[in-house]
């Protein structure tokens, strides 16, 4: 029976997801014990035997639906930079709290004024999906967190998107509306760059 209960589940869920099917803290037990799931994080499981790409996005993404890819990693993802970043850029609401996972990540706030500027979200496994700052946006940022970064990772990513089809600076200037400082730079590169 509670082998069945299990097979009901996706690949990584969450123990209320295993709850709501009927599931109970016993079952939980025995599940761990016998090697069918591992615990990923805090209420966090993943069925064993089943392989996955992109893993620790999937940690990240079930932890909370508000996680954003930004920075290194968002600009990694759009092929604007070679840096191949040693933890997970991820941005959170400001005023939410950072959860403890075992993914290496590295987490930013940012302003809820502006946290869904240029945002979507991008299908993960399991049925979770994890957000992900278009490319305007990640260049963007690493020019308004540049003290952050360095001046190279920005002025790289901006100098790689401008040789794209279809990039045009005035979308870009329009992303960068909301964040004055990080405009006034990124106009001043263009009229170098471009």
């Amino acid at each position: 029976m509670t082998r069945a209960l299990l097979d009901r589940l996706g690949p990584v869920f969450r123990w209320s997801d295993a709850r709501s099917i009927g599931a109970n803290d016993p079952a939980l037990a025995d599940w761990l014990r016998t090697g069918w799931i591992e615990r990923l994080s805090r209420g966090l499981y993943r069925r064993t035997g089943i392989e996955m790409a992109d893993l620790d996005l999937v940690i990240v993404a079930a932890t909370d639906r508000r996680a954003t890819l930004c920075l290194t990693s968002a600009l990694a993802r759009h092929g604007l930079t070679d840096r191949i970043p040693d933890r997970i850029d991820v941005a959170l609401p400001r005023g939410t709290r950072r959860p403890r996972i075992t993914a290496p990540v590295h987490w930013h706030t940012f302003a809820t004024r502006t946290f869904d500027v240029d945002r979507a979200v991008v299908p993960l496994a399991a049925g979770l999906g994890i957000g992900l700052y278009g490319p305007q946006r990640s260049i963007v940022d690493a020019y308004r967190l540049r003290h952050l970064e360095g001046d190279e990772l920005g002025i790289e990513a901006l100098r790689t998107w401008l040789e794209r089809p279809g990039a045009h600076p005035s979308r870009l200037l329009a992303t960068a509306a909301p964040f004055p400082h990080a405009r006034r730079r990124l106009r001043e590169d263009l009229r170098v760059l471009g």
